[in-house]
């Protein structure tokens, strides 16, 4: 193969590949004025050293970094995630208790996460997580906290509500943890909360109690996480004596961001 035919045959690759991100995200014509955007590569350099004896080898092109994506891109992407989440069936004991899956809240790019650990009864009848008695209570600590619920990514470690709204099982976890790690890569927050013991120790993969946990920033890829208690574990019939230590944690990631500390009023 001369080097002619090696340009070619990368190039019609970068074609061939861009188009079908295209079709993915749901783009199934193009301007006829327009040219087809190609992605731009490293050159493809060939030794002596990295070809096989009898020369017959495939190109595998590198994908594009999620990084040099843009919002519009992030957003194509993601949605195209939650469609084949919303078709998932690794797990046959959600697949079957569940309304439908429910993916996130939030708009990617947004500078927090807030991760809890899986859907409830009112997410799984809306699709939407962080709906019910524990959702209102998130609003109201994103509030005081001075964010606005529409600026903030909100998901959860698995998709499916599992029944009774049990903590979700460790292979349920892993089931759904390669749709987390893609959607985290999308969404690209530059930090993460992590709502309750099982989403903590789901993302950050440790065995480490909340307790030792909490009180100072962990990292997943080059992201700060702030541990701290799920909502849920804040009503009224549970403990609600520890919103003191949820708004200790808050004020650690608000400092953190360089943002004012609001006053609380309660």
């Amino acid at each position: 193969m001369d080097e002619t035919t090696l340009n070619l045959d990368v190039i019609s690759r970068q074609l061939l590949a861009r188009i079908r991100g295209l079709h993915g995200a749901g783009v199934d014509w193009l301007p006829k004025e327009a040219p087809l955007p190609v992605v731009e590569s490293t050159p493809i350099v060939a030794t002596s050293e990295s070809l096989p004896a009898d020369s017959s080898f495939d190109i595998v092109e590198q994908p594009q970094s999620e990084a040099a994506l843009s919002l519009e891109e992030r957003l194509a992407a993601l949605q195209a995630l939650a469609v084949e989440v919303k078709g998932c069936t690794r797990c046959a004991e959600l697949c079957r208790s569940r309304t439908q899956t429910v993916f996130a809240d939030g708009p990617p790019g947004a500078e927090v996460c807030f991760l809890g650990e899986a859907p409830g009864a009112d997410e799984d009848a809306s699709g939407t997580p962080f709906v019910g008695a524990a959702g209102q209570l998130l609003n109201r600590i994103l509030a005081a906290c001075g964010f606005r619920r529409d600026e903030v990514y909100i998901c959860n470690v698995v998709k499916c509500r599992p029944p009774g709204n049990r903590t979700p099982l460790a292979d349920e976890a892993d089931n759904c943890r390669a749709f987390l790690v893609k959607q985290l890569e999308l969404a690209a927050p530059k930090y993460i909360v992590a709502l309750g013991g099982c989403a903590a120790t789901n993302l950050l993969q440790t065995t480490l109690s909340i307790g030792k946990l909490r009180g100072r920033f962990h990292d997943y890829k080059g992201i700060p996480v702030v541990v701290t208690y799920h909502p849920a574990y804040l009503l009224p019939h549970k403990h609600p004596e520890k919103k003191g230590d949820v708004w200790n944690d808050m004020k650690m990631l608000l400092e953190k961001m360089g943002r004012p500390i609001p006053v609380r009023s309660g």
